[in-house]
């Protein structure tokens, strides 16, 4: 007796089961599944793979996404303990790690971190050894050092999402304080993803017009308008939406999608990403830390070459100095 199926459908090729865009999160957190939910609605893959360790949270969360598959483009979504499920990933997100705890700096967090990326990486690298990684958990600028290690690849195929967000965030309180869209307002945060990062005031533009010609002081002490409060804003957001709803996930999850469609379809973006900048700004040691990069399809492709004053290159120092005085006692 015949089914359904073989009634209603007649074969006439084999299925191609091969992804040609696929990506995977390691990660079935807040961050993970908004960083799922936005790369879905952005169409950017035609295969999602999670993988977590906790196996009913995963199994819930994968139901959840594929009882809306006829809002999606995705034809393939699929999860499990095992990383074989990332099997051919052309891009590696990692969200997985301890969760900052309110008052936690995100250096406080390294130690408890880097024993969950030995079990992570050496597993992603066996199943995807020619994907590119993005690290996604804090402290992102030390655990991308970390994960770049472990996995043997080339610095570029190791990208921390950095400042990505903290540029974003800055460009928003730009707006917000002259009243226009953050699109319009143009300026880069760099440095270390946390509190010693570095606002580029020098470079704040809008319309690319300089705001440093119109207020010389300006991200000064001296500055009578407080524009130095902009960064602060930066800084303290994070810790004021952990305060408020106990984690950080819509945000960083746009800015990791933005950051996997500028590699997926090589679109050769400038972004402030992590990434080893030893020999740069004064830096001795290999430290990774946010300084602007044109990525690709080969990851990071090139590095922007700041034309820094000299107060900034003296916090971008300071900055790198402030993750060397804890990456420096990293086991690994």
């Amino acid at each position: 007796m015949t089914t359904v199926k073989e009634q209603l459908i007649s074969n006439v090729a084999a299925e191609d089961n091969v992804p040609h865009c696929k990506i995977t999160i390691v990660g079935a957190g807040s961050v993970g599944m908004a960083c799922a939910v936005c790369i879905l609605l952005k169409e950017l893959v035609d295969e999602l793979a999670l993988v977590d360790a906790e196996a009913d949270k995963l199994r819930g969360e994968t139901m959840d996404l594929l009882h809306g598959s006829i809002f999606l483009t995705t034809s393939k979504i699929v999860s499990g303990k095992d990383y074989k499920v990332s099997e051919n990933s052309k891009l590696v997100i990692v969200t997985a790690g301890a969760r900052q705890k309110e008052g936690e700096s995100r250096l406080d967090l390294v130690q408890r971190n880097v024993a969950i990326m030995k079990s992570i990486i050496p597993n992603i690298i066996k199943h995807s050894p020619d994907c590119k990684i993005v690290m996604v958990t804090n402290p992102v600028d030390i655990l991308t050092y970390v994960a770049w290690k472990i996995s043997g690849l080339p610095a570029n195929c190791v990208i921390g999402s950095g400042c990505n967000l903290d540029s974003a965030r800055f460009r928003f309180f730009i707006g917000e304080k002259l009243g226009i869209h953050p699109t319009s307002c143009h300026g880069l945060i760099v440095g270390e993803h946390g509190d010693s990062s570095v606002p580029l005031w020098s470079g704040v533009n809008v319309a690319g017009f300089p705001l440093k010609c119109l207020n010389p002081e300006i991200g000064t002490d001296s500055d009578k308008e407080h524009w130095k409060t902009v960064h602060k804003q930066v800084i303290d957001s994070a810790y004021e939406v952990l305060k408020l709803k106990g984690y950080t996930s819509w945000a960083i999850a746009m800015s990791v999608t933005n950051l996997s469609e500028t590699i997926l379809k090589n679109l050769r973006r400038v972004h402030p990403v992590s990434t080893l900048v030893k020999g740069l700004y004064g830096v001795k040691e290999e430290i990774f830390l946010s300084t602007p990069c044109i990525l690709g399809r080969n990851g990071i492709s090139d590095i922007v070459k700041m034309n820094l004053n000299s107060d900034e290159e003296a916090l971008i120092k300071k900055s790198a100095d402030t993750l060397w005085n804890i990456q420096k006692d990293v086991k690994l």
